[in-house]
């Protein structure tokens, strides 16, 4: 238990009303999580305003209540502390109250529009491989040391945040790798936290129903790179155009790196297939077991990563040469009769391009190729019709169907993407994606590859409100006749 003064010692209090003194154990933002002798933090979301949950929190017990302005009506017995951002103080206060655990751990910070997971996720395995314990925050899933723990964001609120990191320090763990996303930066979830090196992978379109510009999308990335501390390190992507704007501000020292320009880290592809590529790093050859040219930059930051945090070269490259691919990302499954399928969670244009060109680059003109792939529904409308479009550029037929469409009509959604196609392209339209992905295997030839986007490792589909379970790799190998269930409903 902490006491509330405490916890605001660093905190810019507008007004403060009650017993400062009185007894923290416990942080929520969620009225409906407070228990007795709890703070309260009324933020304001999206979707609603914390502000109107206080009396509900001050019935369950709430001790202390953080908010940007007083309820009309003050409860006795709680203290009130008025502040001008309280997702900023919660963000501070919760590292107080969990006693600064970022500063226990080797925190590196990875974000960008593509390549997070997959980059964050190599980081975790290479340094549990040398022999050190680390922790994982992904969208995949979270890891305290060899404990898997359920994801629910790709970023977590900063109670959990440092209540996770707190496990992970207590747990022994020396390092802690973790996807920053811009939705999280700018709602100040990784406030309060010391990162000792933040990683810039790229950025394209993504988010704009939230961010609403690219530019302002682009500033929420770099806000994090603004922030870092000069002992940290901040390694970019130079290759990207927005690689030096990203840490032009940044007090931290400013590492590159970089497939085309000098850096300092480099890279090249000396050759690849589906099932992997021999890449030359800084000078020496090393084969990885994932493929394509986003995965070459996303093992040279891994790299970069690995150096910066004092590992040697060939230590690095020795395990590199082990690492396997993050579950759904470029994922390859193969049917008895020589089809092979890769599964990918690409969901924005630039990503969908980038897994398309890497087949491209390995495929024989005599392999026709599928792409399956659709858009998710209540967010970015504007990628729909880019994403329709690069998939037809290089499909021998396109297959356009359902990802998560949330509260939209799927039909609808595929109205968007097919708006400005050439009535002459070769695609389909099939709502339903386990017919979608069952029809393009019966269109695929023996020796021919379908991509199967937008969903990667997810296991449901959502349907209005509704999770309903869903995996395109179980769909995809029922389809190839390698499981005998059901189709899902």
């Amino acid at each position: 238990m902490k006491l509330f003064s405490e916890l605001l010692e660093m905190i810019p209090v507008r007004e403060l009303h009650g017993d400062a003194a009185a007894g923290v154990g416990a942080l929520t933002y969620d009225s409906r999580a407070a228990v007795p002798g709890c703070c309260f933090f009324a933020v304001a979301g999206t979707q609603c305003d914390g502000h109107d949950f206080i009396p509900a929190a001050v019935e369950k017990g709430a001790a202390a209540i953080v908010c940007s302005r007083l309820p009309e009506r003050l409860a006795q017995g709680v203290a009130y502390a008025v502040v001008d951002d309280p997702a900023g103080a919660m963000a501070d206060m919760a590292a107080a109250f969990y006693g600064h655990p970022s500063r226990e751990l080797k925190l590196v910070g990875v974000t960008g529009t593509n390549g997070k997971t997959t980059t964050a996720t190599l980081l975790y395995d290479l340094v549990r491989a040398l022999g050190h314990e680390a922790g994982l925050i992904s969208t995949v899933v979270y890891k305290i040391g060899g404990r898997t723990v359920e994801a629910t964001h790709t970023t977590p609120d900063s109670i959990r945040l440092n209540a996770m990191m707190r496990e992970m320090a207590d747990a022994g763990c020396e390092y802690c790798f973790m996807e920053c996303s811009s939705h999280a930066i700018v709602q100040e979830r990784t406030r309060g936290l010391h990162f000792a090196g933040g990683l810039f992978s790229n950025i394209t379109h993504d988010h704009l129903d939230y961010h609403k510009t690219f530019a302002a999308y682009i500033k929420a990335k770099q806000r994090f790179f603004d922030f870092l501390p000069a002992d940290a390190f901040a390694l970019t992507n130079i290759d990207d155009r927005n690689g030096r704007i990203m840490v032009q501000n940044s007090a931290a020292r400013v590492v590159a790196y970089s497939l085309r320009s000098m850096a300092d880290f480099r890279c090249k592809i000396v050759e690849q297939h589906l099932d992997g590529m021999l890449l030359r790093i800084d000078g020496r050859e090393v084969w990885v077991a994932l493929p394509g040219r986003f995965n070459a930059y996303n093992l040279l930051a891994v790299y970069g990563a690995a150096r910066l945090l004092g590992f040697g070269a060939d230590e690095v490259l020795r395990v590199l040469s082990a690492l396997h691919s993050v579950a759904g990302r470029f994922e390859v499954i193969r049917s008895d009769d020589g089809k092979t399928a890769v599964v990918d969670y690409a969901h924005t244009p630039d990503a969908l391009e980038n897994v398309i060109r890497t087949i491209e680059e390995i495929r024989t003109p005599e392999q026709q190729l599928v792409v399956v792939c659709g858009c998710g529904g209540d967010r970015d409308r504007t990628k729909r019709p880019e994403m329709a479009a690069i998939a037809v550029k290089y499909a021998s037929t396109a297959i356009f169907t359902s990802d998560n469409p949330r509260h939209e009509s799927p039909e609808a959604i595929l109205d968007d993407m097919t708006a400005g196609l050439d009535p002459s392209a070769r695609f389909l339209r099939i709502a339903d994606r386990a017919e979608a992905i069952r029809t393009a295997v019966l269109l695929a030839r023996p020796g021919d590859i379908l991509l199967i986007a937008g969903k990667g490792h997810e296991d449901y589909q959502i349907i209005g409100s509704t999770k309903f379970p869903f995996d395109d790799r179980q769909q995809v190998r029922k389809a190839f006749g390698l499981l005998n269930e059901k189709p899902q409903e």
